[in-house]
């Protein structure tokens, strides 16, 4: 009789992303350096000249230090935190799994407002949790009213939430008070804050003051940031407690030793994100802007990417597809009618433009 899984992995579904298939573009007769990707939001711009160097100046014989300790000292310096309140993690995702593996389980609730990012769903069914998952609606731009999600709270008792502020895919972002409401609901619940996006949206409210209250996870991603979604390279902030824990389930060596220097020199550059920030802020407008021209539907974004009204986002994503450019199916989020475009530079903007431009009068 051959071995199974545990019951929750034999069922689980595996959350889809975004980022190149490489074997479907083998299929199609293209390789990654012949597409620009928008499917992913990441920093598009050509990074610090000192990143290029890094595996050269990274001695990879030995073991990279286990608490990556450089990266979270200088990550501490950036944030006004201890370095005691940051771990470090191999992306985002990892993060998000060691904390459902330290505090869910069998018999335990979480709620995950949707639509959202599909590894919170993962990484919970992953322990044996309950996932609890109600639906924002289209009429609200999918963003939820926390009035209805606190009392959902205060009738489900969830051991855990998470919320991506902003929002993927959605981009809608929440106010403090939004945040506070879910914190006050249940001090005894535990707030999965995912800011992966934040350092993109315009008007930003800080979230580091939180994690005295006791029951806040903050996660956050390097990748996004500073491009170094090659690397992986996240890190979470909590309470002294929380993070001690976490260190505690934590694999040794997760970070390894290349994306570790590499954080470290991206931080130190200040100059590089505040630039690249400012020039995506502008291809976005122009972006929506252009799109809106011919007559797409946008939903409203405070970040760096934005969702598109299709008929059909498997065809229109395959159509761009063909012509070296990959955008977001969001079917997998829930979002049957819509795709996801992230910002890029002005050029590859442009071309983007031009590429649907040519579809629509093809259709018309």
């Amino acid at each position: 009789m051959p071995l199974r899984p545990r019951p929750e992995i034999e069922n689980l579904e595996p959350s889809l992303h975004g980022s190149m298939d490489h074997a479907e573009l083998k299929t199609m007769g293209l390789t990654p350096n012949q597409v620009l990707d928008f499917s992913v939001c990441c920093n598009s711009f050509v990074l610090p000249p000192e990143l290029d160097t890094v595996l050269d100046s990274t001695v990879i014989s030995r073991h990279p230090d286990s608490e990556a300790t450089e990266f979270r000292e200088c990550l501490s310096k950036k944030l006004a935190v201890s370095p005691d309140n940051i771990l470090a993690g191999n992306g985002s995702v990892e993060l998000i799994r060691l904390i459902a593996l330290t505090y869910f389980g069998r018999g335990d609730s979480v709620l995950i407002p949707e639509p959202t990012f599909g590894e919170y769903r993962v990484a919970c069914q992953i322990t044996g949790a309950t996932v609890v998952r109600p639906w924002a609606s289209e009429e609200d731009s999918f963003t939820h009213r926390m009035e209805e999600t606190v009392d959902l709270m205060k009738r489900s008792h969830p051991k855990g939430v998470f919320i991506c502020n902003p929002n993927n895919p959605t981009g809608g972002y929440l106010s403090k008070r939004d945040i506070e409401m879910v914190l006050d609901a249940r001090e005894d619940t535990l707030l999965i804050l995912d800011e992966a996006y934040v350092s993109f949206v315009e008007k930003s409210w800080s979230s580091l003051g939180l994690i005295g209250r006791g029951n806040v996870i903050i996660v956050r991603s390097m990748t996004k940031d500073y491009a170094l979604a090659g690397l992986r390279l996240g890190y979470a902030v909590a309470s002294e407690q929380i993070i001690g824990a976490l260190r505690r389930v934590h694999p040794p060596w997760n970070v390894n030793a290349v994306a570790q220097k590499a954080g470290i020199i991206a931080l130190n550059d200040t100059d590089y994100f505040e630039t690249s920030k400012r020039e995506l802020g502008k291809t976005k407008q122009f972006l929506m802007g252009e799109l809106s021209r011919l007559g797409l539907e946008l939903v409203p974004s405070e970040t760096n990417f934005f969702l598109v009204k299709v008929a059909n986002p498997a065809d229109f994503r395959t159509a761009l597809l063909k012509q070296g450019i990959l955008v977001r199916d969001c079917t997998s989020f829930g979002l049957a009618g819509y795709i996801r475009i992230a910002t890029r530079t002005a050029p590859e903007c442009k071309a983007l433009v031009a590429v649907i431009e040519t579809m629509k009068n093809e259709e018309n």
